[in-house]
């Protein structure tokens, strides 16, 4: 992975893993422990979620730039409906607090999405190959 692509992906996790750790914090004074532990299993389901999602995306956008947009609206949308199927699925468990569990899903997300646009906004990423200072450009086509 670039050293863009990490920098993106921090900017991005870290500012969700404070939102985690806050979430924790609420969690464990309103629902006790397993309030706390919902947050944290929250909170790396999220990141783990969208790390993923940012180095897919970030591989096809290398690999396959014409399928871009296309496959970050895809990815999307099925890191969201993954997200709705893991809440159904702990719906009901005995091992942390759902609601806890559900909250700081949709909190940790939110803070991913924003610290992630924050970063791609604040990110120089060149568009346009710059010509190496040595070199002259080879001339192409035919000149009149």
């Amino acid at each position: 992975m670039p050293s863009n692509d990490v920098r993106i992906l921090l900017q991005a996790a870290v500012p969700t893993a404070a939102v985690g750790a806050v979430a924790a914090v609420v969690s464990a004074v309103v629902a006790g422990g397993k309030g706390a532990i919902g947050a944290v299993v929250g909170t790396l389901v999220v990141v783990l979620f969208m790390g993923l999602g940012l180095y897919i995306l970030q591989r096809t956008a290398k690999s396959l730039p014409h399928l871009f947009q296309a496959m970050g609206l895809m990815l999307y949308a099925a890191q969201i409906l993954l997200l709705f199927i893991f809440v159904a699925a702990f719906k009901n468990t005995t091992l942390f607090n759902p609601r806890a569990f559900a909250l700081t899903l949709v909190a940790g997300t939110l803070a991913w999405i924003a610290a992630q646009t924050r970063a791609h906004m604040k990110s120089k990423i060149l568009y346009v190959e710059p010509e190496s200072s040595g070199e002259k450009p080879e001339k192409t086509g035919h000149s009149s």
